[in-house]
């Protein structure tokens, strides 16, 4: 690599981007609050850059979206005659690396680790940043790897999303039919409800998860592609956890709502009734030990975007700026759509996120008139790429790995200066142990599906749970669902706070493993097997990893598994 220098340089040579100091942090904040058009930079209060320049009139300027993370870097470099380029750089190491820019007559971008000093500079010589750049891949590594140039990408979408998005972008009245096919001729298009079993084989259960509340423990066929430590996907036991062969820290459960426990199932005012298909409904569910696992979200390369919703109307929207935020496209920063590849070999589990844009904000209730409609706020590597929202169900990730749930408040503003990844996604499904206010709300909870409450369809959710000291996150699959069943199922389970992620489609609620094959590469299973055909495909006909191996248009969340140290 071009202009890279390895080895020990003078103490306090170089300098890591600290935060910023408290006026220009105030500065910055009141910027970010301004109702304006702006620029996603401006979003970012806590961004603190560094300056240096070079021989020939060579002028670099170094800014970290987030001092904090220090994850998300944007590169200037502006030579003469040839003009500024900016490129977005990812830390690929972000707990150990720390990256600044050095002063002096030959400047160069400083990467210490463990006390060691590595200078690159991949701005001169062959021009490693520019060739990377035209290479045109989603990452590409720069400085010996210890940083990746993300370039934007085009990813992946099946035929279902691009007529969804064809009608909606071209028709009319393209909404309303998308939603007319969607309650005709894909409501329960998915629904599986698997044989109870005449027999008492249920193969060995993972007893330190405990059980589910059902009122019996029936065994089950699922048609997961999992592989089970000591049984098999055709011999379940409701409510029990398995542990996943060959993913340590991995479980595997399963269920029908009909058998969750009358003293759940049966309380008055806290949902509505199930219906009998709803009740028979499978529901497939994987849990985590996060003791051993850190969690990450990135958006896809188009879902969700930037803009307006269509749903908030009168006080919910401000034509005067181009989104909420004051910005409708990320730029210069580059969404992948992909793991990056410097972590692929660490993959646990990747899981599709939330709505996309055009559904992530309330159409009907308060919600719809306040706020700008209370579009979904997500955080990518400390970076707000739309800003959270009180009163909306919000999964996030703190810079020490802490993970949480919990529903958004004005208070907890004060807390962005700790947010690596964040997303929400309507209102909870369970707060505090127990169904949300607004799980029989239709529009007031921005569940989508029919104005008459009656519309089940494939739906996805998340939960945490605390078992002793260690934190479960639990994804739920359920083949078709209203939100009454979802938080009843969560419920059963002793989940603490629990939230809905995507409906309609496989594609929306995609979910898989990854274990090592022994030959430097890694098997994936699916939660379901029909989710084999979202992946693309080689040659060959192998498959290729949705989310690690190409880039995909919607956003999602992935599992790694942590290294030795922790990290």
């Amino acid at each position: 690599m071009a202009g890279l220098a390895l080895g020990s340089t003078a103490a306090g040579a170089a300098q890591s981007i600290g935060r910023p100091g408290a006026v220009q942090l105030a500065l910055q904040n009141a910027a970010a609050l301004e109702v304006r058009s702006k620029s996603i930079m401006e979003l970012q209060v806590f961004r603190n850059a560094q300056t240096a320049t070079g021989p020939g009139g060579l002028r670099l300027r170094l800014v970290s979206t987030k001092p904090s993370t220090n994850a998300w870097f944007l590169l200037e470099v502006t030579q003469p005659g040839i003009g500024r380029d900016t490129y977005h750089l990812e830390n690929t190491d972000p707990h150990h690396v720390t990256v600044g820019l050095t002063p002096g007559p030959n400047p160069a971008l400083s990467l210490s680790v463990e006390g060691t000093e590595h200078l690159c500079r991949p701005w001169s010589g062959d021009d490693a940043l520019a060739a990377a750049r035209a290479e045109g891949l989603p990452y590409m590594p720069v400085c010996n790897g210890r940083l990746s140039l993300r370039n934007p990408a085009s990813g992946a979408r099946s035929n279902l999303e691009r007529t969804a998005e064809f009608l909606r972008d071209n028709v009319s009245f393209g909404e309303s039919l998308v939603g007319f096919v969607k309650s005709t001729l894909y409501k329960d298009k998915y629904l599986e409800s698997g044989d109870v079993l005449d027999t008492d084989e249920a193969g060995r259960v993972a007893e330190r998860l405990g059980r589910a509340q059902l009122a019996d423990y029936p065994v089950m066929y699922t048609t997961m592609a999992f592989d089970l430590v000591g049984g098999s996907t055709d011999r379940m036991q409701m409510g029990a956890w398995y542990a996943v062969a060959g993913a340590p820290g991995i479980y595997a459960s399963a269920m029908q709502p009909r058998m969750i426990h009358p003293d759940i199932l049966n309380r008055r005012g806290e949902v509505n009734w199930l219906d009998g298909v709803e009740s028979r409904a499978d529901v497939y569910l994987v849990g985590f030990d996060m003791s051993q696992f850190e969690i990450g979200y990135e958006i896809g390369t188009e879902h969700p975007r930037l803009g307006w919703s269509s749903r908030p109307s009168g006080a919910g929207r401000n034509h005067r700026i181009p989104c909420p935020d004051g910005f409708n496209r990320p730029a210069p920063l580059a969404m992948t759509g992909m793991l990056n590849p410097a972590h692929a070999n660490r993959a646990a589990a990747t899981f599709t996120g939330g709505f996309k844009r055009d559904h992530g904000a309330f159409r009907f209730g308060p919600k719809a008139t306040t706020n700008y409609g209370h579009h979904y706020g997500f955080v990518v590597h400390g970076t707000v790429l739309s800003r959270l929202h009180p009163d909306l169900a919000t999964f996030y990730v703190l810079n020490d790995g802490t993970i949480g749930m919990k529903t958004w408040t004005e208070a907890d503003n004060a807390t962005l200066g700790d947010i690596r990844f964040a997303r929400q996604n309507g209102v909870a499904l369970i707060e505090d142990g127990t169904p949300g206010p607004l799980v029989t709300s239709w529009g007031g909870g921005n569940w989508s599906g029919s104005a008459n409450a009656d519309l089940r369809t494939l739906r996805a959710g998340a939960c945490l749970k605390q078992e002793g000291d260690i934190p479960f996150l639990m994804y739920a699959w359920f083949s078709t669902a209203t939100p009454s069943a979802m938080a009843r199922t969560f419920q059963a389970y002793g989940c603490d706070y629990a939230m809905l992620l995507d409906m309609n489609a496989l594609e929306h609620t995609y979910m898989a493993l990854y274990t090592p094959d022994g030959q430097g590469g890694i098997d994936q299973r699916h939660l379901v097997s029909g989710m084999a055909r979202i992946d693309a495909r080689r040659r060959d006909g192998s498959r290729i990893p949705r989310f690690i191996g190409y880039p995909d248009n919607r956003d999602f969340f992935y599992l790694l598994r942590k290294e030795e140290d922790g990290t």
